[in-house]
């Protein structure tokens, strides 16, 4: 069975970074697809960033220039690098995987920016 694990979520003052991190661990033949989504109040979930197996990214484009999505696939991690953090950056952000044709959703860590 594949859990995700997800760390690094917490709170940061506007103009800050963050880093979040998802493993991946269990029986894991092939990972295609990781991404990275967020969910705030009130708002449904949304996508911020995704990596395919290839390295081709896509970001949302409110992120654009400020978040950096990366993989490790020997780790099958996926991280998240939030630089330039603003208050609408506010969410519980959670990461997805496509293991073997299925989809995984992580727990979710919450983000918070405010001062």
């Amino acid at each position: 069975q594949v859990q995700l694990a997800e760390s690094g979520g917490g709170l940061v003052q506007p103009g800050g970074s963050l880093r979040l991190s998802c493993a991946a661990s269990g029986s894991i033949f092939s990972t295609n697809v990781m991404g990275w989504y967020r969910q705030s109040p009130g708002k449904q979930r949304e996508l911020v960033a995704v990596i395919i197996g290839g390295g081709i990214t896509r970001y949302a484009e409110s992120v654009k220039g400020r978040f950096t999505i990366s993989r490790d696939n020997a780790k099958n991690t996926v991280s998240l690098q939030m630089n330039s953090l603003k208050p609408e950056d506010t969410a519980v952000y959670y990461c997805k995987m496509v293991i073997d044709v299925r989809v995984y959703w992580g727990q979710g860590t919450q983000v918070t920016v405010s001062s």
